[in-house]
């Protein structure tokens, strides 16, 4: 399988992803700079965190207008996975491939530290190897994580669950909800905050991440092989 991890100007956790998926996953993986407009040579596309264009405007808006995210739009529209971790998920929400916003967090500061989080749905192809209802512990570094969407959008997420994963205990940034993923309505768009990137190895003090990676490559697999 053949990951892409893209690249905006101010992207820091690149080299993050690229290391989870060719030394702890296994699997082929190259870096995609912002103006391609070709991805169909891979099979799931990775949007980094960072501070993509120095988060001017708003975080994620700027990337959002990237020549490749034309490309990534129709990666999704193909059915391939696409995870936005972080940053990755603020230029998700910009470009419109997944609803709701990301606002400051609710105490104003930048928060980071790991956090346990609740696994709301493993039926998808970000998840299938988790538990139901799984507690695991992933580390979330990041200023503007509080999730918001309205009442109706947050009705449909509930009935489509599509809320992916929730902060359990306590709420770091002021999260509607507790939400700290979900997906689209066809499941093959993921956007959260925390970074499964950094939990890949007991060395960083989590290796729980590493199964969202392995849930992508059996999805995979089990429709490609």
């Amino acid at each position: 399988m053949k990951f892409a991890v893209l690249v905006f100007p101010g992207s820091n956790c690149d080299v993050d992803m690229y290391h989870a998926i060719k030394d702890e996953l296994g699997e082929e993986v190259e870096f995609v700079w912002h103006d391609a407009t070709d991805l169909s040579g891979f099979d799931a596309i990775l949007i980094p965190g960072g501070f993509s264009y120095g988060d001017y405007l708003r975080c994620g808006a700027m990337a959002s207008q990237s020549n490749v995210m034309k490309a990534v739009k129709e990666a999704a529209e193909e059915g391939k996975p696409i995870l936005g971790v972080c940053n990755g998920f603020q230029i998700l929400t910009e470009a419109g491939l997944l609803p709701g916003a990301l606002l400051r967090n609710k105490n104003l500061k930048f928060i980071c530290r790991t956090v346990p989080l609740k696994v709301e749905n493993n039926q998808t192809m970000f998840t299938n190897q988790y538990d139901q209802g799984q507690i695991i512990h992933i580390p979330i570094a990041h200023g503007e994580g509080n999730y918001y969407c309205d009442e109706e959008t947050l009705k449909k997420l509930k009935e489509n669950n599509q809320i992916v994963f929730t902060y359990a205990g306590e709420n770091p940034n002021g999260s509607l909800e507790n939400i700290a993923g979900i997906v689209n309505e066809r499941g093959n768009v993921l956007g959260m905050m925390p970074h499964p990137e950094r939990a890949v190895d007991a060395l960083l003090g989590s290796a729980d991440g590493l199964a969202l990676f392995k849930s992508i490559v059996k999805q995979w697999r089990e429709t490609h092989v």
